[in-house]
């Protein structure tokens, strides 16, 4: 499937990315998470860009062909926005429509934040848009966590998660994909570790793996993550608190675009707060939510679970949009 597509190298923010770019219209720029591709949104592209939009789904800095930079703070939220501000330009439009899944929910949110008038409508997927705490996301996960495991704890330290992730790439996608999708019946298996295990300790490689990511689609997911490692994907959350400090105006107010929220009824990350559903009432933060939609027997990667599903309900969504 991934020879499909027409894939493009845009320059922006001072780096370059490679994306997937189809079909002509208003922009929609379509922004992975994190163990992801520009191909996560493999079964949206076309859909979108036949319903009359220009569509760009790139690669995040720091995966697969698009630029990594070594340090850890070019991974920043600044720079993340800049870059999705940067594809906006370099496709000479005013304006886009932002549709982001994991961290690419928060990439597109904190764009559309802090370029208002750039952003005309966002959709985040598996992430819901939350207000800004009293203190960084990543003292959070240490005031609930301790001395416990917690993945964005342990990916902290440069180095450590790299070398389990990268021991062998092809078993740790399967059994990263494996434990966040709905069809492992453990759903608090990322919060299943005791002390001293690491990331994958507690996962699972099932044999066959679920239909919904083929050997083709992990062999390419292998391809790409062999070529570039881990380092730059997990960079992303070694900056919790740099944004945090820097960026003292994002998830500050409501989001005040029309808005779409997906996810997956059995997606884990709903209760990484422990005693808190993460889904629950999604749209108190959002000015102007049009569709909330929770597809019950999917997990977190909700666009490759049910694809269909997530395809119908945003072009649903921007339907609604003037």
């Amino acid at each position: 499937m991934h020879q499909e597509f027409d894939l493009h190298t845009i320059a922006t923010n001072d780096i370059t990315v490679r994306a997937a770019v189809a079909g002509t219209g208003p922009l929609i720029v379509l922004v992975h998470g994190w163990a992801e591709l520009w191909e996560s949104w493999r079964h949206q592209i076309k859909p979108l860009a036949d319903a009359g939009y220009r569509v760009v789904a790139p690669d995040v800095r720091g995966y697969g062909g698009s630029s990594k930079p070594d340090a850890v703070e070019s991974y920043d939220m600044e720079s993340l926005v800049g870059d999705v501000i940067g594809i906006i330009d370099a496709f000479e439009a005013e304006t886009a429509i932002l549709i982001g899944h994991d961290w690419g929910a928060p990439i597109c949110w904190n764009t559309a934040t802090l370029y208002p008038e750039r952003i005309t409508a966002i959709a985040n997927l598996s992430v819901p848009y939350h207000r800004r705490l009293d203190f960084s996301e990543i003292e959070l996960w240490r005031r609930l966590y301790g001395d416990g495991f917690f993945y964005q704890l342990y990916f902290q330290d440069e180095g450590v998660a790299e070398a389990e992730l990268e021991a062998d790439i092809r078993t740790a996608l399967r059994q990263i994909y494996y434990a966040l999708s709905g069809d492992d019946l453990i759903r608090d298996r990322w919060l299943s570790h005791t002390r001293g295990q690491r990331l994958l300790d507690p996962f699972i490689d099932p044999s066959p793996f679920p239909d919904w990511l083929r050997k083709t689609d992990i062999d390419y997911l292998v391809e790409n993550y062999e070529a570039s490692g881990f380092r730059g994907p997990l960079n992303r959350y070694r900056n919790a608190q740099r944004d945090y400090n820097n960026l003292p105006q994002i998830n500050a107010t409501p989001l005040s675009q029309p808005s779409c929220f997906i996810g997956g009824g059995r997606d884990a990350l709903r209760h990484f707060v422990p005693n808190h559903d993460l889904y629950e009432n999604v749209g108190r933060h959002c000015e102007d939510l049009r569709i909330s939609q929770i597809i019950d027997g999917a997990g977190h990667w909700i666009q490759q679970e049910a694809p269909e599903e997530v395809t119908a309900t945003l072009l649903s969504f921007l339907e609604t949009l003037d």
